[in-house]
Parts: C-alpha cells; sequence; structure tokens
C-alpha cells in the first residue's frame, strides 16, 4: 500500500487527527527553545493536554494515547515524535493473508494487487 493510498483510505477525523499529531510533535520538535525547561515549560504540558484532548475527542479512547501522554511530559522526551507514533498505531490498517476484511456498505473497491 502506497502513502496515497493510505491517506485516501482515513475517515477524515483520522485524517484531522495526524494533521493534529504531526503539527504538534513538529512544534515541540523545531521550536524546542520555546519549549525548553524553565518559564515557558507550562505551555507545552499544556500543549501535550490539549493534543491528547483534540486526539481522544477524533479518534476515541485507545491505550496508545497513555504512554504517548506520559513520555510527553518527560523534560526532553518529547523531541520523539511521540503524537505521531501513537495515531500511526490507532490508524493503521491490519489485514492478515486468509482473514476476511469487512467493508463498508457502498460499491465495491478495486481488487488488491
Amino acid at each position: 500500500m502506497s502513502f496515497v493510498d493510505f491517506v485516501r483510505s482515513l475517515r477524515p477525523e483520522q485524517r484531522l487527527a495526524w494533521l493534529v499529531a504531526l503539527a504538534a510533535d513538529a512544534l515541540q520538535i523545531f521550536a524546542f527553545p520555546l519549549f525548553a525547561e524553565g518559564g515557558v515549560s507550562p505551555a507545552d504540558s499544556a500543549l501535550d493536554l490539549i493534543v491528547a484532548v483534540i486526539l481522544i475527542r477524533l479518534l476515541g479512547w485507545n491505550w496508545a494515547f497513555l504512554p504517548s501522554l506520559a513520555v510527553e511530559l518527560i523534560p526532553g522526551a518529547d523531541l520523539f515524535p511521540t503524537w505521531t507514533a501513537a495515531v500511526w498505531f490507532v490508524t493503521r490498517k491490519r489485514v492478515k493473508e486468509g482473514e476476511v476484511e469487512i467493508l463498508p456498505p457502498g460499491p465495491a473497491p478495486a481488487p488488491r494487487r
């Protein structure tokens, strides 16, 4: 499955969750001096709590969000894109060989190659 196929297979709320997670991780990684330890550090924690609430509202509760939030609250550990990893874990689709894939109602999709 290519990246374009993956993005097309997502529901609108999943796409928005990806956007929120990528934006939050990019902000924390590239704007790290703003969120360094010190007086501005509460802004980093507030960003993480807001992102957690938004992702739970968009995707529903998933256990993948709990370790992501815990790691984000550790100073310096937010340099790893944990929100993006959590959203990937929640939105990935695993269909194993021989497993029946349940499709939504509507026209049949093109066969996989």
